[in-house]
């Protein structure tokens, strides 16, 4: 089945292109949240879409996933986990 014959009856009115352009507007991203161990605690996740789009999931019958859990790890060093250095210390 094609994009457009899956779209055509669900989203009445609506061109394949015009259904897809509705869907760039849901963003996914990581949030970096430093720890004073060091660590960053990772949240990824997605926007929560508009009227529009939860009216278009609904007539599609697609569900979002929930939102994913949180990750901890060691990505990077953490600048603000380091000590500042002074002036008078160098």
């Amino acid at each position: 089945m094609t994009w457009k014959a899956k779209v055509k009856p669900l989203a009445g009115g609506l061109t394949p292109r015009a259904v897809l352009e509705k869907f760039v507007a849901m963003q996914m991203l990581d949030v970096h949240l430093p720890t004073t161990a060091g660590r960053d605690l990772v949240l990824t996740r997605h926007t929560e879409p508009d009227a529009d789009l939860r009216l278009l999931l609904a007539h599609m019958k697609l569900n979002l996933p929930a939102q994913p859990r949180r990750r901890y790890g060691y990505l990077a060093p953490n600048p603000l986990s380091q000590p500042c250095r002074r002036s008078e210390d160098l």
